[in-house]
């Protein structure tokens, strides 16, 4: 079942990322690298990292062992539903009353008239995050069904509606075409929604959103109450790189132009090994690890993890040393065209060096950081998470100056390797050599 749910979410998430440098291909080729690719990607900043956080792991780890464990799953299941999508709501209501606010939070660098550019388009790209809170929510009731596909495949949904945005707007000024891009990721946000209703259907869950308020008992109360906080917990717990990025790019507001898409475009080919193994094995592996700790059986848990290491180790060590060896090609094949020219390729590949070098760390954090999140350890990850981010916040600190774009990818990498070492050592030392590492 492992591998089986391994294999369709590392084919899911391949098809999307294959649609996505399409999608990123034709961005590059349109806009390029300068003002105007910037406010889009900083537009797009926010919600992505929430839908990063939501749709691989935080929202996940603290639902699906909460669920298991409730008594009344379909009560517990239409509370969480109904509080969180109330809740998102408001705040993307929030975010259009006062974009140029969150606007000036999220890119302190940008002077006032770009502000004025990035506002309207953070407003309409926010507007994401509540449609990809309901496809994580009906995701995270597929999975504990082992139904995995549907959530692999959807993300291609965004970047169809995406390059198709890009299609429609190729001659148009450069920006109406960010219009046209934050439009098209509303429109693939609702093709997840309805991809995720059907298969919902399809398996008899749509019982999880009746709302019967009468029946929600304290009892009830008292368990959401112990879910929020493992959610709090988990969002800082599996969340680091993500926030690691979003910070590179807060930070990258502050250098010439052309920084924040030069980080954009090199995390983005950083993501996909990471997504393709990493994030893939962690999604499938989770619900088996937890069974096997709720049932005490932490052999079976132990032997999955040290399978499991193994496996990511290699793939990610190989994908590395191709991205590290390879850089300024693969920038150059993916996309130098347009007004994307050799110079914008020679400092995105620089970028994406150091970004590689950080890729076994983060990677391997993903399986280790399950026994954590199986263990009810939220609150420890969450410390680790902070540490290690405090770390990432100093040593990007230290680099911007003398090194750029180049430093901030290189700062995150540094404190991917304090992120590792940190769970390990809650995970054990000797455990660690003993069980996953002694042959």
């Amino acid at each position: 079942m492992i591998i089986k749910a391994f294999f369709t979410n590392s084919f899911g998430i391949l098809v999307s990322r294959i649609l996505g440098f399409i999608r990123d291909l034709l961005t590059a080729s349109v806009l390029g690298a300068n003002i105007y690719s910037d406010i889009f990607f900083i537009a797009f900043k926010l919600p992505n990292l929430f839908r990063t956080i939501f749709a691989e792991g935080a929202f996940t780890q603290a639902f699906i062992p909460a669920y298991a464990r409730s008594k009344n799953k379909l009560r517990f299941s239409t509370i969480i539903f109904v509080n969180f999508t109330g809740f998102i709501l408001l705040f993307s209501i929030f975010v259009t009353l006062f974009a140029s606010i969150v606007t000036k939070l999220i890119a302190i660098g940008f002077d006032e008239a770009t502000v004025d550019l990035a506002a309207p388009l953070v407003a309409i790209n926010f507007y994401y995050l509540p449609l990809i809170f309901i496809v994580t929510f009906m995701g995270a009731l597929l999975q504990y069904k082992n139904h995995f596909a549907t959530t692999a495949f959807s993300t291609a949904l965004l970047n169809i509606a995406m390059i198709i945005a890009l299609l429609l707007a190729r001659g148009l000024d450069e920006y109406t075409i960010t219009y046209y891009l934050s439009y098209g990721v509303i429109a693939g946000g609702i093709l997840q929604v309805i991809a995720h209703i059907i298969a919902i259907k399809q398996k008899g869950l749509t019982k999880n959103f009746v709302c019967d308020v009468k029946k929600w008992k304290i009892k009830t109360k008292i368990k959401t109450k112990e879910f929020y906080n493992k959610f709090y917990h988990s969002t800082l717990g599996s969340s680091t790189a993500q926030i690691s990025a979003f910070i590179d790019t807060w930070l990258a507001s502050f250098l010439v132009s052309g920084s924040i898409s030069y980080l954009y475009y090199a995390n983005r080919l950083f993501q996909l090994p990471l997504a393709l193994f990493a994030i893939a094995l962690s999604v499938a592996l989770f619900p088996s690890i937890a069974r096997a700790i709720k049932n005490e059986d932490l052999d079976k848990a132990l032997l999955m993890l040290r399978k499991s290491f193994w496996i990511l180790f290699a793939l990610l060590g190989i994908a590395t040393l191709i991205g590290i060896i390879f850089a300024r090609e693969i920038v150059w094949l993916l996309f130098e065209r347009g007004a994307f020219d050799n110079e914008d390729t020679y400092n995105t590949s620089i970028v994406l060096i150091a970004y590689m070098i950080g890729l076994l760390p983060f990677g391997l954090n993903k399986v280790f950081s399950l026994w954590l999140y199986s263990h009810q350890k939220q609150l420890i990850a969450a410390k680790i998470s902070a540490k290690s981010l405090i770390a990432n916040i100093i040593f990007s600190l230290i680099m911007i100056a003398p090194f750029g774009a180049v430093g901030l990818a290189f700062a995150s990498t540094l404190s991917g390797f304090i992120l590792l070492f940190l769970t390990i050592k809650e995970f054990g030392f000797q455990l660690f050599w003993q069980r996953i590492i002694k042959l």
